[in-house]
């Protein structure tokens, strides 16, 4: 039997140092990764590094994920219009209902636009202004938590990228140091 993965979302300006963390605590845990890019074609981040990913949201086998894992991104805005990446998003919701979603920074955004954030408690890393011009957030359920879970979402602002790291190995019941990037 095939162990279960987290699906890493990757798309242009994505921001790697948001992910950081996360990635460091699934590899402790000896969680496998599966990186989804939004095309086939090699996808340059916010500081410039690379990515060659593993498969597309147009072909991953979203059976074999427990959980995504999406980055914020520098310009988010680059991502509005992306319907493709929003409706993959929600089928892997509708598909497994016990599916862990972690989205940091402004990619909450994304989980919004997938209607994941309407019932939920959230937060993010875009400006109240911002927010309130998209029109797609349920003001009442913002928190301004660095780090906020509610059931299997966990979302975070870009600053709480550490604390984020640690709450989605906690949440995929990963053995790994909890306390690895805190210092003394």
């Amino acid at each position: 039997m095939n162990m279960k993965t987290t699906g890493v979302i990757i798309f242009p300006l994505f921001s790697e140092y948001e992910l950081s963390v996360a990635l460091s605590v699934l590899k402790q845990g000896n969680h496998p990764i599966t990186t989804i890019g939004i095309t086939s074609d090699p996808i340059i981040g916010e500081s410039d590094l690379k990515v060659i990913t593993d498969s597309t949201i147009y072909n991953v086998d979203i059976d074999s994920l427990d959980s995504i894992l999406l980055p914020g991104c520098m310009d988010i805005t680059t991502l509005y219009d992306n319907n493709d990446l929003i409706d993959f998003i929600r089928r892997c919701a509708d598909y497994n209902k016990e599916l862990i979603i972690a989205s940091i920074s402004s990619s909450s955004y994304l989980l919004a636009r997938a209607g994941l954030l309407e019932e939920r408690k959230y937060t993010i890393g875009m400006y109240e202004e911002d927010r309130n011009q998209t029109g797609i957030f349920n003001k009442k359920n913002y928190c301004h938590d660095l780090v906020v879970q509610d059931g299997n979402v966990l979302t975070a602002r870009g600053r709480g990228f550490i604390e984020f790291g640690n709450r989605l190995g906690q949440l995929l019941k990963l053995d790994f140091d909890l306390n690895w990037y805190l210092g003394d």
